[in-house]
């Protein structure tokens, strides 16, 4: 029916419980009504952790947090969608988790206090800084590859990145946009530049198996 409310996931595992650890009994007695596909229904957090850390790919997501900008949940969410490496969130250090739909629970997420202290995390680790707003001299996104193992930065709501993390990017990237409104928040950027990201160096996402069933 229209309107009709779906419950999402699984319920009680019917049957003897399986002995693999990486089953949570309290999910496997209750049912798993969590945000996560379906392979990783009634897996401990941990376990879940353990399997992205795994296949991360290589690219970071950094984001300045100088006002407790609304759109950090909405990258920490996309930044678990793409299998960031880490979010970076550069400024405070307290952020509106709503957004993320508690995928911060199975993404690295790190803190730095300032720009200087992230660039000089970035630069230990040799991974270029890649701006990415809408610039003058800024280079369009649909005409370039981003380097397989960087860090993505974004900027504040409105401003865009600070003038210290324009001078930190070693490149800076803009996204095509058509219409009247200037710029388009960092939520939505995020997510463009990350899948941009990976269709220049993932390959094909893992279909997702049906839930697992008693003796399979």
């Amino acid at each position: 029916m229209d309107g009709e409310q779906v419950e999402v996931g699984v319920g009680p595992w019917p049957g003897e419980p399986p002995g693999d650890p990486r089953f949570d009994p309290e999910l496997l007695a209750q049912g798993d009504r969590r945000n996560v596909v379906d392979r990783y229904r009634y897996w401990r957090r941990e376990a879940i952790v353990a399997d992205l850390d795994r296949r991360r790919h290589g690219f970071h997501v950094a984001i300045e947090n100088w006002q407790h900008d609304l759109n950090i949940g909405t990258v920490v969410r996309n930044a678990n969608a793409f299998l960031a490496a880490e979010v970076h969130i550069v400024g405070r250090r307290r952020w509106n988790r709503r957004g993320a739909m508690v995928t911060d629970r199975y993404q690295h997420v790190r803190h730095h206090e300032t720009i200087e202290d992230f660039v000089g995390w970035a630069r230990a680790g040799q991974l270029p800084i890649v701006g990415i707003d809408n610039l003058p001299g800024s280079r369009p996104m649909e005409t370039a590859t981003l380097p397989r193992r960087c860090v993505l930065l974004f900027g504040q709501e409105g401003p865009g990145l600070s003038e210290p993390a324009r001078a930190a990017c070693d490149q800076v990237f803009s996204i095509a946009q058509y219409g009247s409104t200037r710029s388009i928040n960092a939520g939505v950027a995020s997510g463009i530049a990350m899948h941009a990201w990976i269709r220049a160096h993932a390959v094909p996402a893992p279909p997702d198996g049906p839930p697992p069933s008693p003796g399979g």
